[in-house]
């Protein structure tokens, strides 16, 4: 029997007929996206986790496919639509966490806030350099002692002349160490407000070093920023990254997508497990799935991806019409991911101990899901948003 590319009659993506509400641009864009990582990525991408390191090979085919920026306007970019974009993320999921973790980090947490915060220096300079893949992005806000609240960062920007001066340490950064501009939030020290800075690799006083022994996200690159004295032109401040909004309103994006890709990750383990279970006869030679506790369980999984498509495309929906609140899209990153690693889990379980073997995705993705639902705002981080959406009240 097959393992990672098997292929189920029903697929998890196709019970409530979500296709029939995508338009013909966004079906192409997601059927590209699903033949591009079918065929250049999903054989190869159990080796990379193993190894603990990212398929380089693959940034310029995901550059030339519009990946990178893909919502943009200009400068290179797609200009698609954010459920196309979303599309796009669930179906590098479907493969690996990794995988879309690059592309979110480099659309959402670093072109678009050149875009939205940049002068028409920056954007012009860095924006296609992104897009076509030629130069990597990776954005500093986490430090060693401040996670779900980054407003406490110790990381400071002095005003020197021409210059800033930034001291601080940054972690758990997605492609730190293989970036070519970092986007660094610091302290003003004149007035305590956040900004965000571009300093560019081969800085003098900044230097990454990689996390190594991970047992999630492995096949992504995943480092920490040091920044000793170090002096970047005051031309490499972005003019609009000021305050607390700044760097929030990059997480909203790159949550957007988070939302996206974990439908992907949940639907390869549950095809998976379909699959398998429709195969494997146990019990006087019949197939596990003519059991009724098996097809309860593939009921219930079957339901919860569904749920988390529709909540998907109805932000996505409002989100190009410019109506989405930070608080929908914290309801979609949080139930979503919590969907996916539950659905892994209980798919890891329908195939017994095989399930638990690297001829299958489950440990994989078991194992990024925990991270997954770990970054870019916490269950009880998005709990709060969603409170305090409702009652006015903040509880932070």
């Amino acid at each position: 029997m097959g393992k990672e590319d098997m292929k189920p009659s029903v697929s998890a993506l196709d019970f409530i007929g979500i296709d029939s509400m995508l338009n013909d641009e966004e079906l192409s864009i997601r059927n590209m996206a699903r033949e591009f990582v079918r065929g250049e990525i999903q054989k190869d991408i159990g080796k990379y986790f193993t190894e603990g390191t990212f398929p380089m090979y693959a940034i310029p085919s995901m550059a030339e496919l519009g990946f990178f920026g893909a919502t943009l306007e200009g400068y290179g970019c797609a200009g698609i639509s954010n459920v196309a974009y979303g599309l796009i993320m669930q179906e590098l999921e479907a493969c690996d966490s990794g995988l879309r973790s690059f592309a979110s980090v480099q659309s959402a947490l670093v072109m678009w806030p050149i875009y939205t915060f940049g002068n028409d220096e920056q954007k012009l300079h860095w924006l296609p350099l992104l897009a076509s893949g030629k130069a990597i992005g990776c954005f500093g806000l986490t430090e060693p002692q401040f996670g779900s609240n980054p407003g406490g960062m110790l990381s400071c920007a002095v005003r020197d002349g021409d210059s800033w001066v930034l001291n601080g340490e940054k972690t758990w950064i997605t492609n730190g160490s293989i970036a070519d501009i970092a986007i660094v939030w610091a302290k003003d020290t004149a007035n305590q407000q956040v900004k965000g800075f571009l300093v560019e690799k081969g800085t003098p006083g900044f230097s990454t070093s990689n996390i190594h022994d991970k047992w999630s996200l492995r096949a992504s690159i995943t480092s920490s920023l040091t920044l000793s004295d170090c002096r970047i032109p005051s031309a490499n401040l972005l003019p609009q990254a000021i305050g607390h909004s700044s760097f929030l309103q990059c997480l909203t994006q790159a949550r957007y997508g988070i939302g996206w890709g974990c439908i992907g990750s949940a639907a390869t383990c549950f095809d998976t497990a379909l699959e398998y279970v429709r195969q494997r006869k146990q019990f006087g030679n019949k197939p596990l799935a003519s059991h009724q506790l098996v097809q309860a369980e593939l009921s219930a999984m079957a339901t919860e991806i569904a749920k988390a498509q529709t909540l998907a495309l109805h932000v996505g929906r409002l989100k190009d019409l410019g109506k989405v609140k930070f608080s929908q899209i914290s309801m979609l990153k949080d139930n979503n991911a919590r969907m996916a690693l539950d659905v892994a889990r209980r798919s890891r379980d329908l195939m017994g101990a095989n399930g638990l073997t690297d001829d299958y995705p489950f440990g994989r993705h078991m194992a990024n899901l925990e991270t997954v639902v770990t970054y870019e705002g916490t269950h009880n981080i998005h709990t709060l948003i969603i409170g305090q959406h409702l009652t006015g009240i903040s509880a932070f």
